[in-house]
């Protein structure tokens, strides 16, 4: 028997609780996972509160990312014993996920944890430090250097923005931090911030073009943040989008990309091919200081996990939450 968090939907009703299952309940999947570590993401938090339609199929296990032990394996790649991670491909979604103390799986969908790392400190990074990397990689393939000027980062408080953060300062960016909670400017600066914005001074709408200023940027807010960051980036700079906190829209003109060469790059966290996610992962690894981690996350109990759910969809949490599955 194992404990794990389970969505279920009787009419227009959808609820999430704790339960205690059989492996027999378990998937289909040629990997079984002994889960040591998930995380609460927003798309978890949405999952759980039924506040987005992120759940495809009922009874569902939340959670998006995880990383244990090996149990079982019938894939070539893995064997008992393995420390493995996984974030996306739809788990958590389409399929049960890591909130939970046991897990099967489509071993494609793993790869083996890099040595740097506990279960804990691969959980503390997660999903969201994990696409703070790829919008770092993606910055770094379009020529974005240390040396252009200015890297913003939005919603810098939350998991993927403090990770982005700690990532460019780490690589010598000097980075600004756009933020609505300006209590924690001490935060974002020990995290490497050389300076603080009020997100107010980008989420109204704004004009097509404005003074240019960054040379590059993350952005997990979307909507009228996205377009006047673009307005406002340097010419053959580039902007990273990976979220939607403010919204799915973008109100923008053409005149940032056909005037100044803008480049707005999509980050896609859930489908990326193994190599990629192997190239991130080994750089997380080179980069980021353990010491960082708990100043970005904390944990949690899985007996927590509904409760923070709800306290994060309110804007209450701050960077990561690592739930402890056992």
């Amino acid at each position: 028997m194992f404990d794990a968090i389970v969505i279920r939907k009787e009419g227009d009703t959808q609820k999430a609780a704790i339960e205690s299952l059989d492996d027999q309940a378990l998937p289909e999947g040629d990997v079984t996972v002994n889960v040591e570590y998930s995380t609460l993401n927003y798309k978890d938090g949405l999952a759980i509160t039924g506040k987005g339609p992120v759940v495809k199929s009922f009874p569902m296990v939340p959670g998006i990312d995880l990383a244990g032990v090996v149990e079982a394996s019938q894939h070539q790649d893995f064997q008992p014993g393995d420390r493995v991670v996984l974030n996306g491909w739809g788990v958590g979604e389409k399929h049960w996920g890591g909130l939970a103390q046991k897990a099967r799986l489509n071993g494609d969908w793993l790869i083996p944890l890099p040595e740097a790392f506990s279960t804990r400190n691969a959980m503390a990074i997660g999903t969201a430090g994990y696409t703070a990397m790829l919008s770092v990689l993606a910055l770094e393939r379009h020529g974005v250097t240390p040396d252009q000027g200015e890297v913003l980062v939005t919603g810098a408080s939350g998991g993927v923005g403090s990770f982005a953060i700690t990532l460019l300062a780490k690589l010598g960016y000097e980075v600004v931090a756009s933020t609505g909670k300006v209590e924690e400017a001490d935060y974002l600066k020990a995290l490497g911030a050389t300076s603080i914005i009020d997100r107010g001074e980008l989420e109204q709408p704004g004009k097509p073009l404005a003074r240019e200023r960054w040379a590059g940027a993350v952005d997990s807010v979307g909507s009228h943040t996205l377009v006047n960051v673009l307005a406002s980036t340097r010419y053959g700079g580039t902007v990273t989008s990976c979220g939607l906190a403010q919204g799915m829209d973008l109100p923008a003109t053409v005149m940032p990309f056909i005037l100044r060469g803008v480049t707005l790059a999509g980050i896609d966290s859930v489908m990326q091919p193994r190599e990629v996610r192997l190239e991130a992962w080994q750089r997380l690894a080179e980069l980021m200081p353990e010491e960082r981690l708990d100043d970005i996350a904390s944990e949690i109990p899985l007996s927590e996990a509904i409760t923070t759910a709800e306290r994060l969809m309110e804007g209450k949490v701050r960077g990561r939450v690592v739930v402890a599955t056992r």
